[in-house]
């Protein structure tokens, strides 16, 4: 094989020119390719090259102040940013220039990046889905247009057989910047020390499917052979330069070896002890709609301590834990670094992932919200001021049959306590998560019920489902009083069940 050429990251960031477009990897501050980010945002900054790109990023890449994206909130260095989501930080530079209309933002739902990726990789012009049809993403609404400088939509509306398709146009894509943890002198990578590869493949492999140049950060340089062939994640074939950071991080920190799988854990849960009083209500309703030995998705926030609630109640979970970024079984990681897991039994790359779920491979999800809606409707991707997008959100919803929202009734300053195994209220937070009508669609909640899933949203006090007309308040907490506490504060009519339930705090059944 042809040896690789081994660059600084300052000359890596020089291969970079204006009006390129390029692929970064990474979720949030794992497997980021910090130096070479870095040495490009520092490139700009001194030369005011390169201008005018546009990047793609699948995941949000970095999270903090001068991390990942952060690199790149320079006026005029992007002219188009495309991604599922971006920083829900509002500290982040990048979401502010976003924001006041410094570059186009376009969100698209995670797995459908990577199915253009696979399509761009395979050679062809276009990416076909039903993912996100009656949602923000649809060009029939706002397009994944995130702010007023964007007005084209990535795609395109259409009809066939009788069924609503979203089509996206293939372009190409110059440039990859990507990581690993060990290259050879050829350029075959492995990522032994991630505990996620998130699609890094499939990014070399479309950019070397358009003529483009794949930059590689990695921790150690070996000898050709060293690497095991089974652990080669990208063949040197389409790898172009490597750059070694011999202080790259460690994705997950101190945790790092049992999320990879190369330790395990004596004890999986580091604690068992039960979080917030009003988050513990939630959590131990919401663990309580696993039943046998579900295939469970897990969302960000609230619902990755599902896992330690259903521990609690019943010793051994019985259900297999999947998350969108790989990691499968094993109890997920804090939030900090969210899409891994300690003690996994598998991990795969993002890609495969999506590729199951789109194929029926899920029993049931649990996920966040920001805003509900008359309609069932639930926004995750644009409300209060932030943007964080939709991330794999709208994959996820669109293939899972049951879906638990999992959420407090408020934000913002609330003041909610458990006195006497009585829920009592002393004060509503700032923002009300029920709203008339959505900032922005990312679930239909219309279109989840005529598909026929199972939906419920779970809150502090109080358990709704979807039905045919919008809400139905199923159980309440005691304590809670239905006028006062549920109905007055919802700005829309909602049915009452006629067999409601109350709900005892701290019991489980």
């Amino acid at each position: 094989m042809k040896r690789v050429k081994i660059m600084t990251a300052e000359e890596a960031a020089a291969l970079i020119e204006n009006n390129d477009t390029i692929i970064l990897c990474g979720c949030e501050n794992l497997l980021v390719p910090e130096k070479v980010l870095s040495a490009l945002g520092e490139r700009y900054m001194r030369t005011g090259a390169p201008a005018g790109i546009t990047e793609i990023h699948p995941i949000v890449t970095g999270m903090g102040p001068g991390t990942g994206l952060e690199h790149f909130a320079h006026p005029g260095m992007v002219r188009k940013a495309i991604g599922s989501g971006f920083s829900f930080l509002k500290t982040s530079k990048y979401s502010a220039m976003l924001r006041e209309n410094a570059f186009e933002a376009h969100v698209v739902p995670m797995g459908t990046i990577f199915q253009m990726l696979e399509d761009l990789a395979a050679g062809k012009r276009e990416t076909v889905t039903e993912i996100g049809i009656g949602t923000f993403v649809d060009p029939r609404f706002e397009g994944g247009r995130m702010n007023d400088a964007t007005v084209e939509t990535l795609a395109q509306y259409e009809e066939a057989d009788g069924r609503g398709r979203l089509v996206y146009k293939l372009f190409p894509i110059n440039k990859a910047i990507i990581r690993g943890t060990t290259a050879d002198v050829y350029g075959n990578i492995s990522l032994e020390k991630e505990p996620v590869s998130l699609g890094v493949k499939v990014m070399a492999m479309a950019v070397k499917a358009c003529g483009g140049t794949v930059i590689a950060q990695v921790s150690r340089l070996t000898d050709g052979g060293s690497i095991h062939p089974r652990m080669v994640e990208i063949p040197g074939t389409l790898v172009d330069v490597v750059v070694i950071d011999e202080d790259q991080y460690l994705s997950g920190g101190k945790l790092n070896p049992y999320l990879t799988g190369e330790l395990r854990m004596p004890e999986p849960i580091t604690s068992l002890t039960a979080p917030p009083e009003v988050e513990d209500i939630i959590l131990r309703r919401a663990a309580q709609e696993i039943v046998g030995s579900p295939v469970v998705n897990l969302g960000v926030g609230i619902p990755v301590d599902v896992p330690k609630a259903l521990r609690r109640i019943k010793g051994e979970t019985g259900a297999t834990f999947m998350l969108e970024h790989g990691a499968i079984d094993g109890f997920p990681a804090d939030r900090a670094i969210f899409g891994t897991n300690i003690n996994p039994l598998a991990i795969i790359d993002s890609t495969d992932v999506f590729r199951i779920f789109r194929g029926g491979g899920l029993d049931i999800s649990f996920l966040g919200f920001g805003q509900i809606d008359a309609e069932g409707n639930v926004n995750v991707s644009k409300f209060n001021g932030i943007v964080p997008g939709c991330g794999g959100f709208i994959d996820i919803t669109s293939c899972t049959s049951r879906l638990v929202f999992c959420g407090t009734f408020t934000a913002g300053g609330a003041d909610i306590r458990v006195e006497n195994g009585k829920l009592r209220i002393e004060k509503e937070g700032k923002y009300n998560k029920f709203v008339p009508r959505v900032e922005q669609v990312t679930l239909n909640g219309r279109a989840a019920f005529a598909r026929g899933a199972k939906v419920l949203y779970v809150t502090e006090r109080a358990v709704f489902s979807l039905q045919e007309r919008g809400l139905r308040l199923e159980e309440i907490v005691e304590g809670v009083d239905v006028d006062r506490d549920i109905l007055q504060k919802i700005p829309f009519e909602i049915e009452v069940s006629p067999n409601l339930k109350r709900i005892s705090i701290g019991k489980d059944g």
